[in-house]
């Protein structure tokens, strides 16, 4: 059997000593003494020791404050509040808006990237106009984006900017450095157990302006400043002391992680059939998930999927339904023209990717998948398992 996904996380024989140091310190959160180590050791070796990292409890809570934070200020809030997004994307971003107090904007996306399209982007801005308070694009699954694109937005608008990066840590940009290095603005990374990076659950918040991350810092420990009282918008993001503890030991294996999933996508590339599409890759490396392709027009996704789950190999739909296809969001959400969205969310295909795979799995993957994908202009038919 292949499944869709298999977590890997740090054995816990390994982590007792961590354990131990942590009773005995009887400190378990509160940005407690792991806590810090680890957020500067990241920032150190991912990000170049340039900016600040924040360590959050889960990346959904990363997004609510980052949004909370960034977002442009208005004296009034009679006019409708918006947050421009992809409608490509997970539930996460879409909810964290909602519950910053923005409804999210659904732009279309790129045919290639499968992220934000720049144009649809425009289109959005030149009708809402002072109205998007929020940009806050997507690293599709983990690819990188161009950051100097939302930058310029960012200048021209006055809105503020959230990176959705929730797959993305162990991206390298074009540098070789981690994605976001140097950025002015947030990003967000999840640690989920499925990600590249996985301790469980958690996330972090980089970003280059250390002011940006203090008050972040500040508005996860309920709003405290000094003295002990809230001065801010407050909530509690914080990360535990053993979570910090799996994160510390996941950093000592991160480039091989990364490094043994980018190969193992290279294998699929090199064997995917003909007429399947693959993301048009951003940066020196991209983190895995999973593998997402597109199948070709007139493929049925369901029958391959199910055909697939036969030969006991498991496989995703990421992301479809899309967010604006989704009952909740399709009553309260505004939109573009989904037309890019729609096909892709339509033909995308999610592949089983995952540390311990041996390369001789993505090969049987693509070998089981070539006989169930119809090319353009083949004759349709069943497809049975």
């Amino acid at each position: 059997m292949i499944p869709f996904i298999s977590v890997k996380t740090p054995a816990f024989a390994s982590l007792i000593d961590s354990l131990l140091e942590i009773e005995k310190s009887g400190i378990h959160s509160n940005y407690g003494p792991k806590n810090t180590l680890f957020e500067n050791r990241l920032r150190d070796l991912y990000f170049n020791g340039a900016g600040s990292c924040l360590t959050v409890c889960n990346a959904t809570i990363g997004l609510m404050i980052a949004m909370k934070q960034v977002a442009r200020q208005r004296q009034s809030s009679s006019t409708p509040r918006y947050a421009l997004m992809p409608s490509f994307t997970f539930a996460a971003a879409a909810h964290a808006a909602l519950w910053a107090g923005y409804t999210p904007l659904f732009c279309d996306i790129d045919p290639e990237t499968w992220a934000a399209c720049p144009v649809s982007e425009r289109r959005l801005i030149e009708r809402y106009g002072d109205s998007i308070d929020l940009i806050v694009p997507y690293a599709t699954f983990g690819n990188g984006i161009d950051l100097s694109h939302y930058e310029k937005l960012h200048k021209e608008t006055g809105a503020g900017i959230v990176i959705d990066a929730a797959a993305s840590l162990g991206t390298l940009d074009e540098n070789g450095h981690g994605f976001g290095t140097g950025f002015a603005h947030p990003i967000v990374f999840s640690m989920h157990a499925t990600k590249t990076f996985g301790i469980g659950e958690g996330g972090v918040i980089y970003c280059a302006n250390p002011d940006t991350i203090a008050a972040l810092r500040t508005m996860g420990n309920f709003g405290f400043g000094s003295p002990r009282s809230a001065t801010n918008h407050g909530i509690n993001s914080k990360m535990t002391e053993f979570a910090a503890a799996i994160a510390l030991a996941c950093l000592t294996t991160m480039e091989e992680v990364a490094n043994q999933r980018a190969a193992l996508a290279e294998i699929y590339c090199c064997y995917l059939p003909p007429g399947v599409e693959t993301q048009r890759p951003r940066g020196r490396r991209r983190s895995y998930q999973f593998m997402p392709v597109l199948l070709p027009e007139g493929c049925l996704r369901d029958e391959v999927r199910a055909a697939l789950d036969a030969l006991n190999i498991g496989t995703g739909a990421y992301f479809s339904p899309h967010l604006m296809q989704q009952p909740y969001f399709a009553q309260i959400c505004t939109a573009d023209d989904l037309s890019i969205t729609n096909n892709v969310a339509n033909r995308i295909l999610s592949l089983p990717l995952w540390t311990d795979m041996t390369p001789e799995m993505p090969r049987r993957v693509c070998e089981a998948l070539r006989p169930l994908v119809i090319l353009p202009g083949a004759a349709t038919t069943q497809v049975a398992a």
